[in-house]
């Protein structure tokens, strides 16, 4: 953190000095003399005395820990060096724990103490090290920076093309990430297709993931027929839609066309505080509150619910996202000419018409938008459904029983000590493929809805 904190302070002052010295050559050459302004003038000077800091701070983050260890172990006697990978890791994680404080039970034995000593060491140096060579690099780009500096110089063009190009650098970034996502899904699920036939998983009935590891064991069917699980995604989603969709969209249209502006200004907050809600807070309410009272309600008329159900997450989710489709649609009926409005009330429409014939095509991409962040937060969620729904991978239709969603799955397969070679562990992999898909094909459909339906306007 150090060296990163060096190299702001470096930046912040070659602002500064790239500034006065912009301010000087105006004073001496005249106010019109400058191609660019003073602030253009000390951003080039910030960004050529950020750029090489930062490169060396980065190197130093991303090596250091691996040097660091090097020289740790290298203090250490030779019968422990010469370990395999596995012993030698643990021997580090004793280290560092020592070295930080967090060793449980007794103390750490000499040989610990020491490579905790030794590896604060390190840690000092290597610090104070990397603090001075990124500090120095800094002001050397500073002093480079400075005297290229004249009154004829294209400060501004050179600054605006170092933010395009780093906004450019950025978008990359964010799509090699998506594509390194997708990449990392889709070769684990070919691993996964390879010990389970792809039929099976897409059109399997029965899902119990849990695969024998020894020959003798028992209750591990091995059954991977995902379909249970993608009917409770659906299921629940679909309840939870169908509470956020309606209430969030009139709610919109409410709060625009009807509500006063004291009502708008103090309801609206209140909406979109439900969004900041925890979703652990959620699966409380729902276990706690929602699911008894649903099947009290149940009991009394004589059906039969489950302790955990499929009505209780969705009622409750459909909850938390309605301000995703409240507050995205509010801004969507806002944004659209308010000479729309006007004209057609001055053509005699009456406000509901206005509302169903002008505004919601004009504000269509918005509220589509809204709907779709709301199924992606809805179909993506996971606290409230383990604690509202449960963990069974029932194939039903019925919302009174229990079910179970991907997102669950998935974090059930990955939690705790997993090998990688099995289908178990694999299959959650597959899971998040045919999620991604499925999430895809949604906003493709979508977009094209958009485009359909929307109203254009000059």
């Amino acid at each position: 953190m150090m060296p990163f904190i060096a190299v702001l302070v470096v930046a912040a002052l070659a602002f500064t000095l790239g500034r006065q010295r912009a301010l000087a050559l105006r004073h001496e050459h005249g106010r019109y003399a400058l191609h660019s302004l003073p602030g253009f003038h000390g951003s080039f000077v910030a960004l050529w005395a950020l750029l090489p800091g930062l490169i060396l701070a980065s190197l130093w983050f991303v090596c250091g820990p691996g040097l660091i260890d090097q020289q740790t172990l290298a203090a250490l006697p030779d019968a422990l060096r010469n370990r395999d990978a596995s012993q030698t890791a643990l021997l580090l994680n004793d280290i560092k724990n020592a070295a930080h404080g967090l060793m449980v039970g007794s103390a750490p034995d000499a040989v610990i103490a020491a490579g905790a000593k030794r590896y604060l060491e390190v840690v000092s140096q290597g610090t104070l090290i990397t603090t001075l060579l990124t500090t120095l690099a800094a002001s050397g780009g500073l002093f480079l920076a400075l005297r290229s500096l004249r009154p004829e110089f294209r400060a501004r063009i050179h600054v605006e093309r170092a933010v395009r190009r780093g906004l450019l650098m950025a978008s990359t970034v964010a799509i090699l990430i998506t594509v390194g996502i997708v990449m990392s899904l889709l070769f684990e699920t070919i691993r996964f297709f390879s010990l389970v036939s792809p039929s099976e998983f897409l059109f399997g009935l029965h899902w119990s993931p849990q695969t024998a590891l020894r020959a003798d064991q028992v209750g591990s069917s091995g059954s991977f027929g995902a379909v249970p699980i993608f009917t409770g995604t659906l299921l629940i989603t679909a309840i939870a839609m169908s509470v956020a969709g309606p209430v969030g969209l009139l709610s919109a249209i409410y709060l625009n066309f009807y509500a006063s502006a004291r009502f708008r200004d103090i309801v609206k907050p209140l909406l979109e505080i439900l969004a900041g809600v925890p979703t652990v807070v959620y699966g409380v309410f729902a276990a706690l509150v929602i699911a008894p009272w649903i099947r009290g309600w149940g009991t009394e008329l004589g059906l039969s619910v489950a302790s955990e159900s499929a009505l209780a997450a969705g009622l409750v989710m459909g909850v938390m996202i309605i301000p995703f489709v409240s507050s995205l649609s509010d801004d969507a009926i806002t944004a659209v000419p308010i000479a729309l409005r006007d004209g057609s009330f001055g053509l005699g429409a009456t406000r509901s018409e206005t509302i169903r014939h002008v505004m919601l095509p004009a504000a269509l991409p918005g509220i589509m938008g809204g709907f779709l962040l709301a199924f992606s937060r809805a179909i993506g969620e996971t606290m409230i459904v383990v604690m509202a729904a449960g963990l069974a991978a029932n194939l039903t239709a019925n919302p009174l029983e229990a079910v179970t969603t991907v997102t669950v799955q998935i974090v059930s397969l990955l939690t705790g000590d997993q090998e990688f070679d099995s289908a178990k562990t694999l299959s959650a992999f597959a899971l998040g493929l045919v999620l991604f898909v499925v999430t895809l094909i949604l906003n493709v459909i979508a977009l094209q809805t958009v485009k359909k339906y929307r109203e254009t306007y000059d």
